[in-house]
């Protein structure tokens, strides 16, 4: 396997883990949060999912001054609707991610738009699976927290 198959292997793992998450979220639990500081259950779930548009500019050099999410005033509805309209975008960004080359993972170097720190392609691609492991492990405390059976993750 190349090095941007491990990390697609990578990537659809985790959001194998987080589609059980996330789809055991009953409706009448979309807005729940812990406090009023934090994200709605549904919109960690639209962070996640809309992220994938955004990644896919970064890792392509694009710029993110005039960024424009597709998810903007788009109505919450249900989870299922949150990934049909996300697919799409998933599978750009996967398949953009498989045409990097060994070579370029460890020679293209991205700059985070939001605290410009610069990292290799191939450190910042696993940074991403990172982040939506975090939100994953968020959302089993919201689960947790509004006292809903948590789903086994771990087979």
């Amino acid at each position: 396997m190349t090095q941007s198959e491990f990390i697609i292997l990578n990537f659809k793992e985790i959001r194998r883990k987080s589609l059980k998450l996330w789809k055991s979220l009953p409706k009448n639990y979309y807005n729940w949060k812990p406090d009023e500081e934090a994200m709605t259950a549904i919109e960690m779930i639209r962070h996640v999912l809309e992220a994938d548009y955004g990644w896919n500019i970064i890792i392509n050099n694009g710029s993110m001054k005039s960024y424009k999410t597709p998810w903007k005033n788009r109505p919450f509805i249900s989870v299922n609707d949150e990934l049909d309209f996300a697919e799409p975008y998933r599978n750009i960004f996967l398949e953009r991610v498989k045409q990097f080359s060994d070579q370029e993972l460890s020679e293209i170097e991205i700059v985070h738009p939001g605290n410009g720190s610069k990292k290799n392609l191939g450190n910042y691609l696993l940074r991403i699976g990172y982040h939506e492991s975090v939100h994953a492990g968020q959302f089993l405390s919201y689960l947790r927290a509004m006292k809903i059976n948590r789903p086994e993750i771990w087979d």
